[in-house]
């Protein structure tokens, strides 16, 4: 039974094998990255302006490459030969970091990494669209969410405890991550079956402006919401922060993450199945709400039962919202640009949360914590009133 056919009432086997392809490759990720930044500054005397330097080229690179390979797989009419290039790269990337004794190979492998992330992107969230029924499109956006989500807790739970066994041997740990990757890839090409072409007719070429005219203003103020939503909610690593200054151990900051994460995929797969039965703004509104109160907790105090609400309100809208506005980016696409109008959401969010990160940490360091959070509030506040007047 071809993926796009499957019983309305049951996720085909696809999306299931995505989103343990996504689990995998975030639990080598997570790995790797948990550990990264105190490998180059301890083991190989990286400055700390070469930490900031790395992470922010890496990631501007995936939010570009994300564009062109949404285009690419419309064009192409093919997605998961795409994903299985994007997930290899990754792959590979993962021994790198075993190898490396220098900053310089740490800096290969990492873009290497971002590289096969913004590749694989934008056609893997396609893909997903592609196989789904529409009726349970919010499911399984949902459900690959979660699986991601589980992957980005399991990842630093594994390091810790392989750094705690085998005396903070990073190179150790590092080549235990090549193998969730290897299977990764095994998977995605052996266990995703992609849909044959979804649109008839010749090939189009995505990103001419005659052909970009047709993503409707629908679809344009699902990105401009996408937009807003994230420069409400900035960088968790903020989380990790607040919890660090209110007097948490450092080898139990991790937690922060875990628990945020934890929150994160227990609630996506349900709130991802309420999608395709509710409102989307009434999720969305509910979604604000959520982070107006983790902002607040955390404005507050950053101990005890203020900051770990906070932890489980930011948690709990990312479960709310992240697969719905997915979902709703394949609602209002056309078929035939469903990559390119994944890839332009990506990279539109993706500049909004570097916007939001950076004032974020300007307000930090002014004003202290609070106006942070604070400020996260206020923007929240600013977007409920603007979908609720829409």
């Amino acid at each position: 039974m071809a993926p796009n056919q499957s019983a309305p009432h049951r996720l085909p086997r696809s999306i299931w094998a995505l989103g343990f392809v996504s689990l995998l490759m975030d639990i080598s990720s997570e790995m790797i990255h948990s550990l990264l930044p105190v490998f180059l500054v301890t083991g190989l005397g990286a400055s700390m302006l070469m930490v900031g330097l790395l992470e922010g080229l890496a990631e501007a690179t995936a939010l570009v490459i994300k564009v062109f390979s949404g285009a690419l797989s419309d064009w192409w009419g093919r997605r998961k030969p795409l994903a299985v290039l994007g997930y290899s790269l990754g792959a590979f990337s993962k021994p790198l970091f075993a190898l490396a004794t220098s900053v310089e190979p740490v800096v290969t492998a990492r873009l290497l990494d971002r590289v096969g992330k913004g590749i694989r992107g934008a056609p893997r969230d396609a893909l997903v669209a592609d196989i789904a029924p529409p009726a349970l499109r919010g499911a399984a956006f949902g459900l690959r969410q979660s699986l991601d989500t589980v992957g980005a807790f399991l990842g630093p739970l594994i390091a810790m405890g392989l750094m705690l066994a085998w005396s903070n041997d990073f190179q150790a740990v590092f080549w235990v991550a090549v193998i969730p990757a290897a299977l990764c890839v095994i998977l995605l090409v052996i266990g995703v079956q992609e849909p044959d072409r979804t649109h008839s007719g010749p090939r189009i070429n995505p990103i001419q402006r005659e052909n970009l005219r047709r993503l409707s203003a629908v679809y344009w103020s699902v990105v401009g919401v996408g937009a807003v939503f994230t420069l409400a909610r900035f960088s968790e690593a903020f989380l990790v922060l607040r919890a660090q200054e209110g007097g948490l151990g450092l080898a139990w900051v991790p937690l922060v993450l875990i628990a945020m994460n934890l929150v994160y995929a227990l609630g996506a797969y349900p709130f991802g199945k309420l999608a395709d039965q509710t409102n989307h703004r009434t999720l969305l509104v509910w979604g604000l709400l959520l982070l107006i109160g983790a902002d607040l907790l955390l404005a507050i105090s950053n101990q005890g039962l203020w900051l770990w609400g906070g932890i489980v309100l930011w948690g709990l809208h990312m479960a709310m919202t992240q697969g719905l506005l997915a979902t709703m980016v394949a609602a209002t696409a056309p078929v035939e640009l469903r990559g390119t109008a994944f890839g332009m959401f990506n990279l539109v969010s993706g500049v909004a949360l570097l916007l939001a990160s950076a004032l974020a940490g300007l307000l930090w360091d002014q004003y202290g914590a609070s106006t942070s959070f604070l400020a996260g509030a206020a923007f929240s506040l600013a977007a409920l009133l603007l979908l609720l007047r829409r």
